[in-house]
C-alpha cells in the first residue's frame, strides 16, 4: 500500500485540486509547430502495402523532463529517447552516483512517442535554471536535492503532482504554465527532428504527453497522442482539467474541431490500479439520458485504444471478481497488483464501492478490486451501456507500451532488461526483489509494445489505423496477430494465398463491427498469428478467441475458446538453465465459428496468441548471479520462473438487428 507519509502529505493537495478552475481556454488553442518539411504534401512511403503491414512502437515513454524520472537521476531527454528507440545507445544512472551504464535496444522500433508528465514541466524547468529568482527557494532545493525520498515517494505514487507551489508559480500558476509551454515546444521540436518524412519512412515519431490524473488516489492517467505537430499551445494537464471529460472536451474543441489540422487521441493506462474508476459508468454531473449519451460519445471518439500491458503489469483481466462469470487461467499473467502491494491472496483487497458514492470515496491508494479495473470487463460493460444509452463508451482497441522512466523506448527484452526507474532499479539485485525490499522490484516487468496494421510507416497511416482500432498489443515479442470477422469467410481461407485480401473484402479487421444483413446465421473469424522471428524468438503455442457478453441476469460473462495450436504440447523451461524445450509453431491460422453464438445477444470478441513458455527476466537475472549473492526472493515461489509471452488483437463487435438486443 501507499506509505502513510505519502498519503498524509498528499491529502490536502488532492483535495485542493478538486476545486481547480480551468484557465482561459484560449491558452489551449492549436498552433502549427510543424517543421517546414512536414508542411509540404506528404509523399507515399516506398514500402506501401494496401493489405497493410505490422509496425511496432512504444507510445508511453518518460524522459528527464518528467520529475519522477529526473529525481531518479535520469538525464536522458526526448532526443535521447528517440536515439535509443531507433538503435543508438544512451547512458543510464547507476547507484545515484556520477557513474553510468550503457543501454541499447536489441531491435530498433518503427515508431515512438515521448510522453512526459504534463504536470510539473514548468516547475522543474524553473528550478533547474540557476538564473531564475526562485532557484534557491525551499521548493526548488527539494527538487534538486539528492536527499529527496519524500519527494520521490510523492512523484512516483502521487504523480500527478496535483498541486502548485505558489511562491514559485504565482497565485494563478501562470508563471509555471508559461515555463511548461516552453518545454512543450522542446518536446515537439524533438519529435519533428526524428520523424522521417522522406519516402524512406525509416522511423516515425508522434508528439505526445501524459495527462497524469490520480484523483482520489486512483490511477486515471492517459497518454495524449497527436497526429502531427499541430498541437495545443500548451499541454492540458491534470492541474488544468481535473476531470477526464474536461480533458476530452478541450481536446475536441481546441484541437479536433478547430479546423487547423489538429487531431488527437487519448490512451488510458494502468486501469488495474484505478479503483474501478478508469471505466466508471455513473456519469457524475450528467443527469439526463442525453447528457450521458454525449459524454459516452465524447469518450468513445477520443479514446479508441486502451493500454492493457506495461511495466506495471496486466490490465486485461483477473479471475475471481464479483459479477463476472467464467474463469481464465491466463489472467494470472504479470499480476502487478498482487505483487507490488503484497496482496498475494485474492481476499487481500476489498471490492470497490459502486454507485454515486464511488465518485467521491477516497482511498489510501489503489487498494480495491473491481471488474472495471480491467479492460476485458469494460469491453463487456460497454455492451450493456450501449443497450441502455444507445452509445458504447468502451468501444476501444487494445495496445501496450513500456511506461519506461529511463527513456528506453521499446526496451522490452527479458534477457537484457535494465529496469525502468533510474537508480531505483539499476542493479539486478534490486530488480529481482519484492517491492518492500527495493524501490521498484520484481513486481515490475519490461513492458510491452503496440503493433499497428497500416499501409506504411508514416504519421497519417499509423494514426488512421489507431483511430479505426486496427492495432494490437504484445507483452514484448513482435508477434503479428490478425483477426477478421464476417459472415461469408471460406472455411479453407487459411490455405488461400490471398487470404488477407479476401478477409478485407468479405469481412472486417480487428477494431471493426460485424456488418448486418448477411445470409449465414453464425459469424466466422479468421484468426492467425506469425511468431516473432528475431532476437529471443520463441515459437507460438496456441491461439485463443476471448468472447464477452452480458448474460440474462445482467452479469458480465466470458468464455475462452482454443482455436489453433496445442495447449498440451509439453513445452517448458529448465529452471536451472532457462533452456526452452518442446515444439511450437512459426505461424498459426484457423477459421473459427462461435459454437455458442446467439443472434439476439450483443457480443465482443478478440484474439489472444500465446508463445511457448520462456524465462521471465527475473529468472534470467537470478541465474546470472553467483548463488551466494542471490537475494532470497530469487527462491520465492511467488516469483514466476517461466511466463508465456503473448499478443492481443483489438476486438470485433457484434450487435443484433434489434435495438433491444
Amino acid at each position: 500500500m501507499i506509505s502513510s507519509l505519502a498519503a498524509t502529505v498528499a491529502a490536502p493537495f488532492l483535495l485542493a485540486a478538486c476545486g481547480t478552475e480551468l484557465p482561459s481556454e484560449t491558452v489551449y488553442d492549436a498552433v502549427d509547430l510543424r517543421a517546414p518539411k512536414h508542411r509540404a504534401e506528404r509523399v507515399r512511403c516506398r514500402h506501401h502495402a494496401p493489405t497493410r503491414q505490422a509496425f511496432f512502437g512504444d507510445l508511453h515513454v518518460h524522459t528527464a523532463l518528467s520529475l519522477d524520472a529526473w529525481s531518479l537521476d535520469v538525464r536522458v531527454g526526448p532526443d535521447g529517447a528517440y536515439r535509443y528507440a531507433f538503435g543508438e545507445s544512451i547512458r543510464l544512472p547507476l547507484n545515484a552516483k556520477t557513474e553510468a551504464r550503457e543501454a541499447r535496444i536489441d531491435r530498433p522500433l518503427d515508431f515512438a512517442a515521448v510522453t512526459d508528465h504534463a504536470e510539473f514541466l514548468g516547475e522543474q524547468a524553473l528550478c533547474l535554471d540557476a538564473a531564475d529568482p526562485s532557484y534557491d527557494s525551499g521548493f526548488c532545493q527539494s527538487v534538486r536535492s539528492r536527499e529527496r525520498l519524500a519527494l520521490r515517494t510523492l512523484s512516483k505514487v502521487v504523480a500527478p503532482f496535483s498541486w502548485r507551489d505558489r511562491a514559485l508559480c504565482g497565485a494563478d500558476g501562470e508563471r509555471c504554465a508559461q515555463a511548461a509551454q516552453g518545454v512543450w515546444r522542446e518536446v515537439v521540436a524533438a519529435a519533428e527532428r526524428w520523424n522521417d518524412a522522406s519516402a524512406d519512412c525509416r522511423r516515425t515519431t508522434f508528439v505526445g504527453y501524459e495527462y497524469s490524473s490520480l484523483r482520489l488516489m486512483s490511477n486515471l492517467h492517459r497518454n495524449v497522442i497527436f497526429r502531427n505537430a499541430v498541437v495545443p499551445n500548451r499541454p492540458i494537464s491534470y492541474l488544468d482539467a481535473t476531470r477526464e471529460w474536461d480533458l476530452w472536451r478541450l481536446l475536441k474543441e481546441r484541437c479536433q474541431d478547430a479546423g487547423v489540422g489538429c487531431d488527437v487521441l487519448a490512451i488510458p493506462h494502468n486501469s488495474n490500479i484505478s479503483n474501478g474508476r478508469m471505466f466508471a459508468v455513473d456519469y457524475p454531473g450528467a443527469d439526463s439520458r442525453k447528457a450521458k449519451q454525449q459524454r459516452a460519445e465524447l469518450r468513445a471518439g477520443l479514446e479508441p485504444l486502451v493500454e492493457i500491458m506495461q511495466h506495471k503489469g496486466n490490465s486485461e483481466c483477473r479471475d475471481g471478481l464479483p459479477g463476472v462469470l467464467g474463469d481464465d487461467e491466463e489472467c494470472g499473467f504479470e499480476p502487478f497488483v498482487d505483487m507490488v502491494f503484497d496482496q498475494r491472496q485474492p481476499e487481500g483487497m476489498a471490492s470497490c464501492p459502486v454507485g454515486a458514492v464511488a465518485d467521491w470515496m477516497p482511498h489510501s491508494g489503489p487498494d480495491c478490486l473491481s471488474p472495471l479495473n480491467y479492460a476485458r470487463y469494460a469491453l463487456i460493460e460497454g455492451l450493456r451501456q450501449e443497450r441502455k444509452l444507445g452509445v458504447n463508451p468502451f468501444k476501444f482497441g487494445l495496445m501496450a507500451s513500456t511506461d519506461t522512466h529511463n527513456a528506453t523506448a521499446g526496451g522490452v527484452s527479458e534477457r537484457n532488461y535494465q529496469g525502468h526507474l533510474g537508480y531505483g532499479d539499476d542493479t539486478a539485485a534490486e530488480r529481482v526483489q519484492f517491492g518492500e525490499a527495493t524501490f521498484a522490484g520484481v513486481n515490475h516487468n519490461p513492458g510491452g509494445l503496440i503493433g499497428i496494421w497500416a499501409e506504411e510507416n508514416s504519421r497519417d497511416a499509423l494514426f488512421d489505423a489507431m483511430q479505426r482500432r486496427e492495432a494490437f498489443a504484445t507483452s514484448g515479442p513482435r508477434i503479428r496477430p490478425r483477426f477478421f470477422g464476417g459472415w461469408n469467410l471460406a472455411p479453407d481461407l487459411c490455405e488461400q494465398p490471398n487470404r488477407v485480401a479476401e478477409a478485407y473484402a468479405r469481412g472486417v479487421p480487428m477494431g471493426g463491427d460485424l456488418p448486418l444483413g448477411d445470409t449465414e446465421a453464425v459469424p466466422a473469424f479468421l484468426v492467425s498469428a506469425i511468431a516473432d522471428s528475431g532476437g529471443e524468438a520463441t515459437p507460438l503455442q496456441r491461439l485463443q478467441v476471448v468472447k464477452g457478453w452480458v448474460d440474462d441476469d445482467g452479469q458480465l460473462a466470458q468464455q475462452v475458446f482454443e482455436v489453433a495450436g496445442d495447449p498440451h504440447n509439453g513445452a517448458g523451461v529448465d529452471p536451472a538453465t532457462c533452456a526452452r524445450h518442446g515444439e511450437g509453431f512459426a505461424q498459426l491460422c484457423a477459421v473459427w465459428r462461435d459454437p455458442a453464438f446467439e443472434p439476439s445477444k450483443r457480443a465482443v470478441y478478440y484474439l489472444r496468441a500465446l508463445e511457448n513458455p520462456s524465462c521471465r527476466y527475473s529468472a534470467w537475472q537470478c541465474l546470472a548471479m553467483p548463488p551466494e549473492e542471490r537475494p532470497a526472493d530469487c527462491a520465492d515461489p511467488q516469483t514466476p520462473i517461466a511466463i508465456q509471452e503473448r499478443a492481443w488483437s483489438s476486438p470485433i463487435w457484434y450487435t443484433p438487428p434489434s435495438p433491444n438486443g
